[in-house]
């Protein structure tokens, strides 16, 4: 009984000393670790001292660069939207592809169709069976270049997708780098080693 006295008295001695200082028992996140980088005191400046260096120096860093270190990375494009691009350059492409195959098909077969059915006596029944075989040949040369044209615009979009990605990425770590030197001067001003 006794000594469930004293630690309770102990929990309310503490939880008062919290109550009367918030910052106590709890450390406050340090800016440079949000920008991944470690500070450390040269002159033994305290901890408290050390956060309102960073923090400044972390304001600073914003005002200066424009470059919000705690700024979302720049979003990249769903797997849905890659594919949706990829279906729409497609489509676009298969408009682009040659037409009438079947037409200029059947028109070569019909003349070389006559010509063979003149030298057997029916030049008519021959053109007819050219045009017919001209006309799907065609066809089906115009599919191949349709699909041919379709997978190129395929390539070129996702190419494209993961050209724009890179750059957006390198741009990201450009002004991550800026951010980080400006944040390392500050505080190496203020006498912090940074890493």
């Amino acid at each position: 009984m006794k000594s469930t006295l004293i630690f309770s008295m102990l929990v309310l001695v503490v939880v008062s000393a919290m109550a009367q200082n918030p910052s106590a028992g709890v450390s406050a996140p340090l800016p440079a670790k949000n920008i991944g980088l470690f500070a450390y005191p040269k002159n033994q400046q305290n901890r408290d001292q050390q956060l309102k260096d960073e923090n400044d120096c972390y304001g600073s860093v914003r005002q200066q660069t424009g470059i919000d270190p705690q700024a979302p990375a720049p979003a990249q494009p769903s797997a849905q939207e890659q594919q949706a691009a990829q279906q729409q350059a497609a489509q676009q492409a298969g408009k682009e592809a040659p037409k009438g195959g079947a037409v200029k098909g059947s028109a070569k077969g019909a003349a070389g169709g006559a010509a063979i059915g003149a030298i057997a006596g029916d030049a008519g029944t021959g053109a007819a069976i050219g045009a017919t075989a001209g006309a799907v040949r065609g066809r089906r040369q115009q599919k191949k270049a349709q699909k041919t044209a379709q997978q190129q615009a395929s390539q070129e979009t996702a190419q494209a997708e993961q050209q724009a990605q890179a750059e957006a990425q390198a741009q990201q770590q450009g002004a991550l780098d800026i951010q980080e030197r400006a944040f390392s001067a500050c505080m190496d001003a203020r006498g912090y080693s940074v890493k």
